[in-house]
């Protein structure tokens, strides 16, 4: 018996049922359970979340500052207009996130503090068994679903992901992760050490530095940033207009998704100019005598890595006043007081915050089973990067590295509805998607091409999540433009869905 089976036996004996389980009320989970009772309203559904409250990512990181990196016209729900500035604080974001939940009536249908232990899939039955444990109480709980909807994210809230570097334990100040970050920390007036240079240290940063002595950034190897004001030209137009707020975003949403498609075309066919353009705009906030091409000129094409925005300039403008500054280089060893690099140098700090990224996580560290057999996610194949060859009834939302998440879990649920109508209407109680004969030696490549798009938190962990094939269904593009029109026109009927009832199950076993 699996280890996820076992647990099973262990819970008590009256599950819960369900039609639909959600696991996370992030914004994945919050917005597919709208899609699911606008689109399907006969279906029953709960939503599981760990945490104490909605929100997620919104609601693990506290750190000074913290504020989305992707405009909210686009991260925000396609059914939910944004009216605030476009990069947008935790805070406004949880407050958007309570209003959607207030006005579908949602929050009766979460289960806050339910961490999800194991879930065990059984084709006799076509029903997911999900096992929980109540942090309140410590009581193992069990749910039944006949669908499972993975909306937990793609990272481990608990802990980031922070190197071993020689020397830590000699450090005399604390280490500080932004993802788990104390609410007593006293910076005022002290030297801050922040090591990496993603979207996390750029919003850090500018937060921290008005408060601190001299906040640095050191970074290994330089990041691209887009500075811009913190304003929508258009969406101020719009507004003048007096035109419905559910127009404006809409029209908002479409002309930001356009420029992105030609940032991102230009990433691949222009680099060079679309670079140029990039280190002109951090010059004009830095100044000629700044050296950009050693702190903020990047090894790698743009948009290889995800292109952080920097709101009304608030990074460069700290480092060009003088109260923030950034080093390039590599660490040697910790001291009592700081960091000696590779160079030489030594970099004195009362704080050190290590802003260096996700641990990234599959299925929510779950313990997964399909007929007593332990589920290897490593060992499947996706199709169209929502479900998985050999796990039924099942999809995981994955969202956009380049375009806002929220673009993917709109067509994710927009898709599982249109898949469970398509299985009531045929009759049937489960699908597994499965490889055609013809396929069954087809070469098999990452779940995100490295080429395309190589953030350390994906390199550090490819080996633990699925494969892609060579051809659709089997493939996982990571585009936005190709996805709005593929994921829509999936072929429920291609064969690689292999639909079946509880009763052929039965007699096949």
């Amino acid at each position: 018996m699996s280890q996820a089976a076992a647990k099973t036996d262990l819970a008590q004996s009256t599950p819960e049922h369900f039609d639909v389980l959600i696991v996370g009320a992030g914004i994945s989970g919050i917005g597919g359970a709208c899609h699911l009772q606008s689109q399907c309203p006969e279906k029953s559904f709960l939503i599981l979340e760990n945490q104490d409250q909605f929100g997620g990512t919104w609601r693990t990181h506290t750190y000074p500052g913290v504020r989305s990196d992707s405009d909210l016209y686009t991260f925000g729900y396609r059914f939910k207009p944004w009216t605030g500035k476009p990069i947008a604080t935790a805070d406004a974001i949880l407050e958007y996130m309570e209003e959607v939940i207030a006005e579908h009536d949602l929050d009766s249908r979460i289960r806050y503090g339910h961490v999800v232990r194991s879930a065990s899939f059984s084709s006799e039955e076509a029903l997911w068994t999900v096992v929980a444990e109540h942090k309140g109480s410590g009581e193992t709980r069990t749910f039944t679903c006949s669908f499972l909807w993975m909306c937990q994210g793609y990272y481990r809230h608990a802990k980031g992901y922070t190197p071993e570097w020689p020397g830590m334990d000699r450090f005399e100040g604390p280490i500080v992760h932004p993802q788990t970050w104390p609410e007593d920390l006293d910076y005022k007036g002290k030297r801050v050490l922040v090591i990496g240079s993603g979207a996390t240290a750029a919003t850090l940063i500018p937060a921290m530095a008005d408060d601190c002595a001299h906040i640095t950034m050191l970074q290994r190897s330089p990041t691209y940033f887009a500075p811009g004001e913190n304003r929508n030209e258009l969406a101020d137009m719009l507004r003048e207009l007096d035109l419905p707020e559910e127009w404006i975003h809409e029209i908002v949403r479409r002309k930001i998704l356009f420029d992105m498609q030609v940032v991102t075309r230009r990433s691949f066919e222009e680099p060079e100019a679309l670079k140029a353009e990039l280190l002109t705009a951090a010059r004009a906030y830095l100044g000629p005598d700044f050296d950009i091409d050693k702190h903020f000129t990047p090894s790698y094409r743009p948009w290889r890595q995800r292109l952080a925005f920097i709101p009304d300039g608030d990074l460069f403008k700290g480092i060009a006043s003088g109260k923030a500054s950034v080093v390039t280089d590599e660490i040697d060893t910790f001291t009592s007081r700081g960091v000696r690099l590779k160079s030489g140098e030594v970099l004195e700090a009362d704080i050190i915050v290590t802003a260096t990224g996700f641990d990234l996580c599959v299925l929510g560290d779950i313990e997964f089973a399909v007929d007593g057999e332990d589920l290897d996610f490593a060992r499947t194949v996706t199709w169209h990067g929502i479900h998985y060859s050999g796990v039924p009834n099942m999809a995981w939302v994955f969202g956009y590295l380049r375009t806002s998440w929220t673009m993917r879990a709109d067509l994710i649920a927009d898709h599982v509805c249109r898949l469970l109508k398509h299985m009531d209407a045929k009759g049937v109680q489960q699908f597994v998607p499965t490889l055609r004969p013809d396929e069954q030696d087809m070469p098999l490549g990452p779940f995100v091409d490295k080429e395309n798009f190589n953030p350390g938190y994906l390199l550090r962990s490819m080996h633990l999540m699925p494969k892609q094939g060579t051809h659709a269904p089997w493939t996982f593009p990571q585009d936005y433009y190709v996805e709005k029109d593929a994921i829509p026109a999936a072929d429920l009927e291609d064969g690689t869905l292999v639909y079946g009832t509880r009763q052929q199950a039965r007699r096949a076993s």
